[in-house]
């Protein structure tokens, strides 16, 4: 899963603007309560759109590019599939904007939530490997269009996917069925000390967009039962998993037992995908799965495209990942063609739909 990194708010706060707007897309901000949590959670929904609505550019900011969308348009005429998404660790579900905007052009309706906890600005080193909080929030949003007005005459319950990358693919594998194994997971972090591993012994974590100390986390001392336990929820259908982070410690026995379509995407040439959440032995327990790898990317690939100037920012800041860098001869633009590809073939493969 992505190391977590501080970009201020000011940075990645989306704007709007009236330049661009994609005539079939809606995109709307709703909060929906989360009872685990006992708080609300704000949550972006894009979907096929009627007429109307104010363009947007959706996650549009200093470092990224947005992805038009035309806000609080009316939702249009029909019954569509729904598909949850759960943004990586220190990520925002606005900077995955350039893929829910092509699954909302392809007939899908498209909700993700900002994770309390783990999200860019709110994220610490003891919140993230508590993977029940996150499919909790996925499953609150089931209940929420599943039981709202509004919403339940535009989806069909029938025809639930869920889309995770990075963190939010481990959630993905998880409410799919897939359960991990905690002394596996810290014995990985022994040995690796890399990604996840040294952000929970880093001693840092975000709050209100601001740095603070945080006890580092020993993860023997979680909560083995929590950790450990069955996150399915039985309404989803199938399953997409890019670049899942755990990717070292999930129970085999859990993965034969998966009784949906798994997809896994890891972002990378063979020899460069990381131990983190490289996922082909993990495709080869799924009994419905399919595996991709997507060559000359890395794990930063899956960000929104970057602006001119973006990298340098970044590095005035103190950044010391590449998350503008372009590794190979591809460029961001054409690895997100292949993503949205592989994404949207998968779910209308395993979620019967054709538009």
């Amino acid at each position: 899963m992505t190391r977590h990194r501080f970009l201020p708010t000011l940075l990645l706060a989306g704007i709007a603007a009236t330049s661009a707007h994609a005539a079939d897309v809606g995109v709307r901000t709703i909060s929906v309560f989360a009872p685990d949590r006992g708080r609300d959670m704000p949550v972006t929904v894009w979907y096929p759109a009627a007429a109307g609505g104010t363009p947007d550019l959706v996650g549009d900011n200093k470092l990224f590019k947005g992805a038009p969308a035309l806000k609080d348009a009316p939702i249009a005429e029909g019954h569509f599939p729904l598909v949850l998404f759960s943004h990586g660790s220190g990520g925002r579900i606005e900077g995955m904007a350039w893929l829910a905007t092509a699954l909302a052009e392809s007939g899908f309706i498209v909700a993700g939530p900002n994770h309390p906890g783990t999200t860019s600005g709110d994220s610490t080193p003891a919140a993230t490997p508590k993977i029940w909080e996150r499919t909790a929030d996925l499953s609150a949003l089931i209940d929420r269009f599943s039981t709202d007005a509004g919403w339940r005459a535009a989806i069909d319950p029938a025809r639930i996917g869920v889309v995770g990358f990075s963190l939010g693919g481990a959630a993905a594998m998880e409410i799919a069925g897939a359960r991990a194994d905690l002394e596996a997971y810290a014995r990985y972090c022994d040995s690796y000390g890399k990604w996840d591993c040294a952000w929970f012994s880093g001693g840092r974590g975000y709050v209100g967009d601001v740095p603070v100390d945080v006890e580092k986390v020993d993860l023997r001392k979680i909560d083995k039962t929590r950790f450990e336990q069955s996150n399915r929820d039985p309404r989803v259908r199938t399953v997409v998993a890019v670049d899942p982070g755990l990717a070292q410690a999930y129970q085999p026995d859990s993965l034969k037992a998966v009784d949906i379509p798994l997809t896994f995407i890891n972002l990378g040439n063979p020899d460069t995908i990381p131990e983190a959440v490289i996922s082909d032995k993990l495709a080869a327990l799924v009994p419905d799965s399919a595996y991709a790898a997507v060559a000359d990317s890395v794990h930063f690939s899956f960000l929104p495209e970057c602006k001119d100037g973006s990298a340098a920012l970044l590095k005035s800041l103190g950044e010391v990942d590449p998350i503008c860098d372009e590794p190979g001869k591809r460029t961001r633009a054409d690895i997100h063609a292949e993503l949205k590809q592989l994404i949207v073939e998968a779910l209308q493969r395993d979620l019967k739909a054709s538009f």
